[in-house]
């Protein structure tokens, strides 16, 4: 992303050269790196976390404070996404969408299908994070 914003910034100011796929696939570059890093931040334990009690758990009243959240917070979320950006999807791929702009980005639904993926990879990985801790603490000495 950054290369192809240089290019594009040497090739307008040097050259006087410009298209406009080049400055919109930035834009759809960035927003892939937001949407599809969700999951993999999410794994990583990276994601911002409202920490209040949570330090003072332990690890399995962590793991069920995970797994409520997963269930009654990021699974609803997660499902309004795909069930929203649905028909905004499916439309695009019906018309096979492109760009408004004249020599634009030819494949407009296909960036598009990366919405609801997001939700569902997202979706995933918090099931699988928040499943495999509650299953892999051990029990709390007595």
């Amino acid at each position: 992303m950054v290369l192809a914003t240089f290019v594009i910034v040497i090739l307008r100011k040097f050259f006087d050269l410009g298209w406009i796929w080049m400055q919109e696939s930035v834009t759809w570059m960035h927003a892939m790196v937001f949407m599809l890093a969700a999951a993999y931040t999410l794994q990583n334990e990276e994601h911002v976390r409202v920490d209040i009690f949570y330090t003072n758990f332990s690890p399995k009243k962590r793991a069920i404070v995970n797994l409520c959240g997963v269930f009654f917070l990021l699974l609803p979320l997660c499902a309004f996404i795909v069930w929203s950006s649905w028909d905004y999807v499916s439309e695009s791929w019906r018309i096979n969408e492109t760009s408004w702009q004249a020599g634009g980005i030819a494949f407009l639904y296909l960036l598009k299908t990366i919405i609801p993926l997001t939700a569902i990879l997202l979706a995933l990985q918090g099931l699988t994070k928040s499943l495999a801790d509650f299953f892999n603490v051990s029990e709390e000495p007595n």
